[in-house]
């Protein structure tokens, strides 16, 4: 018939056509299976590295604790080689003085501040304020100079806000120790008493500086508003030329190498004419009547 394409080329044409459709199938398939092997590299590429991270994140923790645990074992190691112990404050008596959780009382070494208490001096409120603004319910480090108490039984000692790598570093000093802490900012003046020396010419630089930026109780004058040793001592009196010194009774004087000296027999005796005391510059002291060797005596 016209027009009817021959049986013999039809029959080229589909075999032609199986032909071509199964070379697609096998570069399909072979394009499926090359593929396979590189998507395999690339999970077992990722794999390594979403574990690394894992295990990096797992690790983090751990280190840091470790860390930790380093930095609290060698601050340990710093305060067990100062001698250092580490206290609550329960409450703080005054400026230089406070009372432990455990019922101790502390002296603070080398300082003095104005009296607050029993008797009040200039500056001696501030000072105590300062001190419970800082300490009141803190832990801090004490620490023994030399003497472990006072006649009163006051446990002497330094006190540290922080454990210093290096407890004679002038700037670990000024930055961590509350003893200067109170002396640079002018609330107390350096008092010192051997044995116990061992920061004593640090607070008396540290109260020179204070001093000459009129800070705290410096503003009121050269002598501070308490005792110290930056006092001026105070040895002039009624003169008595070539005389020699003669003992009088309670609440006479006694002349001796041209200084007039009040003797008194006893603090109830001194009280009667000084009835807050005398400090150390006063002719009427006596060091036997300056129970807590604090330059001051008889005080109420």
């Amino acid at each position: 018939m016209k027009g009817n394409l021959p049986s013999w080329l039809i029959a080229i044409g589909i075999m032609t056509l199986m032909v071509l459709s199964g070379c697609s199938a096998d570069t399909t398939k072979e394009s499926d299976t090359t593929k396979e092997p590189e998507e395999k590299a690339i999970q077992l590429e990722e794999k390594p590295e979403a574990e690394k991270n894992t295990t990096e994140a797992d690790e983090k923790p751990v280190t840091e604790a470790q860390e930790a645990q380093s930095t609290e074992k060698t601050q340990e190691e710093l305060a067990k080689s100062f001698g250092l112990e580490l206290v609550t404050v329960g409450r703080v008596v005054d400026g230089d003085t406070i009372e432990t959780s455990d019922g101790r009382k502390i002296r603070l070494v080398g300082v003095n501040t104005p009296e607050s208490t029993t008797r009040t001096e200039i500056y001696g409120k501030e000072a105590s304020n300062y001190t419970k603004s800082k300490l009141a319910g803190k832990q801090i480090w004490i620490q023994k100079d030399v003497s472990e108490t006072d006649r009163y039984n006051r446990y002497l000692r330094i006190i540290w806000m922080d454990v210093p790598t290096n407890d004679l570093d002038e700037t670990e000093i000024r930055t961590k120790m509350f003893n200067a802490d109170l002396v640079l900012n002018g609330y107390a003046e350096p008092s010192t008493y051997p044995p116990d020396v061992k920061y004593s010419e640090y607070f008396v630089k540290f109260a020179r500086e204070a001093r000459k930026a009129n800070k705290g109780l410096w503003s009121y004058g050269e002598q501070g508003t308490t005792k110290g040793d930056l006092d001026q001592k105070n040895n002039s009196g009624t003169a008595a030329s070539g005389g020699t010194g003669t003992t009088g009774s309670s609440g006479g004087t006694s002349t001796n190498h041209g200084s007039t000296t009040e003797v008194f027999q006893n603090c109830t005796e001194l009280r009667k004419v000084y009835p807050n005391g005398v400090p150390s510059t006063h002719p009427a002291y006596q060091a036997k009547m300056d129970r807590d060797k604090d330059n001051y005596a008889c005080e109420s």
